[in-house]
């Protein structure tokens, strides 16, 4: 299965700049069909990945946010945003 999340991220000039990222090769990612409608999840837990990015674009930080998901922890946020980092530049 290959496993991808559509990424879109603001660009200057009001564009967009879409992505794919394969989360299966992040190991603080894990994808359940049975769980959380397929979505891509923080490991162990139901809080989907995309919720990171969301809050992110909102103006929380990476400690707000595992403050309020508290099955996140903060290693795996960081191993997550550098596997999306990672993936970013490679499709550049």
């Amino acid at each position: 299965m290959r496993a991808v999340v559509d990424v879109r991220r603001e660009m200057g000039g009001g564009g967009k700049l879409t992505f794919m990222i394969d989360w299966s090769t992040c190991s603080a990612a894990e994808c359940d069909p049975n769980r959380v409608s397929g979505a891509w999840v923080f490991r162990g837990t139901r809080v989907p990945i995309t919720a990171l990015f969301e809050n992110l674009e909102d103006g929380a930080d990476v400690a707000e946010f595992v403050t309020w998901f508290p099955g996140v922890s903060p290693e795996q946020a960081r191993q997550v945003l550098e596997h999306a980092a990672k993936s970013a530049l490679a499709s550049a």
